[in-house]
């Protein structure tokens, strides 16, 4: 089963660009194309695991309350919580190696 991803509002958009140069077969849809912009936490995760992605985010603060909630009556395939610390690069990477795909990156390494 391949991964699919959905990115929060609040994720950081050069991590969906470097992600999509350095693996363009990589299903990662952007907070605007999913219908994510202006919505509540509950509403994101419901949105999200509708379509069967994993929501990326960088919402430390309350999207832990919020999916653990969600998770109490319904069901997801999965938040990732980032750090906004977190370099760019170690993002992309992290999120390709989490895909399940085997491909070259550009810059040369395998994930």
């Amino acid at each position: 089963m391949r991964v699919k991803f959905q990115a929060d509002a609040d994720l950081d958009g050069r991590i969906i660009r470097g992600l999509r140069r350095a693996a363009p077969g990589i299903d990662i849809r952007t907070a605007i194309s999913g219908g994510l912009t202006g919505q509540t936490d509950p509403e994101v995760l419901r949105i999200a695991a509708e379509s069967e992605r994993i929501l990326v985010s960088q919402d430390r603060r309350t999207m832990p309350r919020h999916f653990a909630g969600y998770l109490a009556t319904a069901r997801s395939p999965g938040v990732i919580l980032l750090r906004e610390a977190t370099p760019i690069m170690t993002a992309i990477e992290e999120l390709f190696s989490l895909s399940g795909q085997l491909v070259r990156l550009r810059n040369g390494r395998t994930a």
